[in-house]
């Protein structure tokens, strides 16, 4: 079952509404960059915008943490806006991710984890069993609007090998450069949530860019 996952970072925040309604009927996800401007050089939006939002979705949330600390903020993520989903990066905690999988499980949230592309994803091999789904960046975190990097499709091969390997139901989802024009190679790669800003917002028919995702 493929998801997709329009990123509200590229809404139109004068008419967000409008955009949110969309999403509701056309799509299965709000993706979320949560961004704090110290792990990525950019800041994006936070509660008040979030919490706006969920009060229109019929949708789950899905809350991308591109922020350092994340483990300060999952249970407020977690309580507050009714994320059914949160991810944070694994650059951003290293040791600390399986407390903090685990933290984000014990709230009833799903929890993933993500990685930038020049992170191997062979770092992710040993934590996939605390995970519910884990993210794979195809651009640097941090700014919308970036050219898809081609070496994901190999990086999500290799992840869904080694989740295959070890028996597992762990959804890979990809966030960056996706588009209908790369979502058939995507997912025949392995990916099942398809997460696209630009080219779902800015599109001529942003029902029908989904349409063409599926």
């Amino acid at each position: 079952m493929i998801s997709i996952a329009p990123s509200m970072l590229s809404a139109d925040f004068l008419h967000l509404e409008k955009d949110v309604e969309m999403v509701n009927r056309h799509a299965d996800l709000f993706h979320l960059d949560v961004m704090d401007g110290t792990f990525v050089p950019n800041i994006s939006f936070g509660f008040p915008v979030i919490n706006a939002i969920a009060t229109k979705a019929a949708r789950p949330l899905d809350v991308h943490l591109m922020i350092v600390h994340p483990e300060k903020y999952i249970e407020r993520f977690a309580r507050e806006t009714g994320a059914a989903m949160i991810s944070f990066h694994y650059e951003a905690a290293k040791e600390q991710s399986v407390d903090i999988l685990r933290q984000i499980r014990d709230l009833g949230v799903k929890a993933g984890i993500v990685i930038n592309p020049d992170c191997p994803v062979e770092v992710l091999f040993p934590l996939l069993k605390e995970c519910d789904f884990v993210l794979i960046m195809s651009v640097f975190a941090g700014f919308g609007g970036q050219a898809f990097i081609e070496s994901t499709y190999e990086r999500i091969r290799a992840l869904k090998a080694e989740i295959d390997r070890q028996g597992l139901r762990v959804p890979i989802e990809v966030d960056g450069g996706v588009s209908p024009a790369n979502a058939r190679a995507l997912i025949e790669a392995g990916a099942e949530i398809l997460v696209a800003g630009s080219s779902i917002f800015k599109a001529p028919d942003p029902a029908a860019a989904i349409a063409a995702m599926r």
